[in-house]
């Protein structure tokens, strides 16, 4: 099993985002059973607050539900649980990094990473309002990740039918 935890700051948009996008592809791939897929925040700010409504109104114009999902805290033991803690933005490596104590076995990326732009980052509606080009940033990390895993693992699914 692939246990995938996305990290932001608040846990209340991108992450989430990431989160629920991520676990709509591998279902549409028939693959569900083989992942284990969160997300967390590196701060404290949004604990125990649901997704905020206009990044739920965002996956649900795409029939992704996120109910009941609330803001909870990237801790240490995280990075033993996980074997890939993907954050959004470099403030969020660098807090990942310290919560972490470091990335001893190459867990930490950055989302854009997958999206064959490793220096780019997924954009900030919580400052800039724009949750369609969040959308599209989360949509392409997620399906760069899913390729690299199940090439990784020697699949032949075709993500691009997802």
């Amino acid at each position: 099993m692939t246990r995938i935890l996305f990290i932001c700051h608040g846990n209340i948009c991108r992450s989430p985002m990431a989160e629920f996008v991520m676990k709509d592809l591998v279902k549409k791939a028939g693959l569900e059973s083989q992942f284990h897929i969160e997300s967390a925040a590196t701060s404290t700010e949004e604990i125990g607050n649901p997704v905020y409504p206009p990044a739920r109104r965002k996956l649900a114009e795409h029939g992704i539900d996120c109910t009941g999902k609330t803001a909870c805290q990237l801790k240490n033991r995280d990075y033993d649980q996980y074997d890939l803690l993907i954050g959004m933005d470099q403030e969020n490596m660098r807090n990942m990094y310290q919560i972490c104590g470091g990335d001893f076995d190459g867990k930490l990326h950055l989302l854009m990473e997958f999206a064959g732009r490793p220096d780019a980052e997924v954009a900030d509606p919580w400052y800039t309002g724009d949750f369609e080009a969040t959308w599209q940033d989360v949509l392409a990390g997620c399906i760069g990740d899913c390729w690299i895993i199940y090439r990784h693992r020697g699949c032949s699914y075709d993500i691009s039918k997802v």
